[in-house]
């Protein structure tokens, strides 16, 4: 349908042999992370999903062993991930990179377009099934039928209509919703503008994300030379798969624990030479 981004084809020819062989988190590595259902479990409602005892501060010691080359890319509202992970503020892609908070803390945001129709539209879907729920962002406003999953196609069809005649927006799907968001921007654009600046900037890119939205993101970190990861089940770009959120979160550990180990921080020593030797 018309304004609904295409499906990702994967190769797989280009896939390692084992694909849940987790790939090496190093001191090089720019690491990009998803949020829900990929750090926390998706939940029944947005507002209900439950952190991990132990994931703020695994993600806190993450990004102390990466000098700060740790990044969140969600589409959820920056005040939402900052809410779950208080008092954690990490650099941030929120709403699929229309709100981005750079490691400088400055922040960056896309002038919203015209939602006026797009919301009269969600709200009248809401209001006549008491299965949806309307979500407004900043620059975006989605639609979840999770509690309503028969509706799907109707959900579609009302919203790609009114998409057609918005200016500046396209309709994308992800797990039991769709969303209303400004033109040309994606968790992959994201994540490019991350690495064009320090501490990202000349490291390998590493996204993990569960979602058909975060394959934008995908193939945006595997054409830079990084590599991605597929949290769940589902067709995927990513090299890599990962069969659930606390997999994901048991990987991250194991992470840390090398990162801490000696030999981590003299490959971190070695480069930082290397990198002043260049200058």
């Amino acid at each position: 349908m018309p304004g609904v981004f295409p499906p990702f084809r994967p190769a797989p020819s280009s896939f390692p042999p084992d694909r849940t062989v987790l790939p090496v988190l190093t001191a090089q590595t720019a690491l990009f992370l998803d949020f829900d259902g990929t750090l926390a479990d998706i939940a029944t409602e947005p507002e209900l999903v439950v952190v991990p005892d132990d994931l703020i501060g695994l993600l806190e010691q993450l990004s102390i062993r990466l000098d700060g080359a740790l990044a969140l890319v969600s589409g959820r509202k920056i005040t939402d991930l900052d809410g779950f992970l208080s008092p954690l503020r990490l650099p941030t892609a929120a709403e699929h990179g229309a709100q981005q908070r750079m490691p400088s803390g400055d922040m960056l945001s896309l002038a919203a377009p015209p939602l006026h129709e797009v919301i009269r539209v969600a709200q009248a879907l809401a209001s006549q099934h008491t299965g949806l729920r309307v979500e407004i962002k900043s620059a975006a406003v989605a639609v979840h039928y999770r509690h309503a999953p028969e509706l799907e196609t109707f959900c579609l069809q009302a919203l790609a209509e009114i998409v057609k005649i918005t200016p500046g927006v396209e309709l994308m799907q992800g797990k039991c919703v769709f969303e209303v968001k400004p033109s040309g921007i994606s968790k992959g654009s994201a994540m490019q503008l991350f690495m064009s600046a320090p501490p990202f900037s000349g490291r390998l890119p590493l996204f993990a994300g569960d979602d058909t939205t975060d394959e934008a993101g995908f193939a945006a970190v595997q054409a830079m030379g990084g590599a991605a990861i597929k949290v769940g089940e589902g067709i995927s770009l990513a090299v890599y798969r990962c069969a659930s959120p606390a997999q994901l979160r048991q990987w991250l550990r194991s992470s840390l624990q090398a990162l801490d180990k000696p030999e981590a921080a003299e490959v971190t020593a070695h480069q930082r030479q290397v990198d002043e030797a260049a200058s």
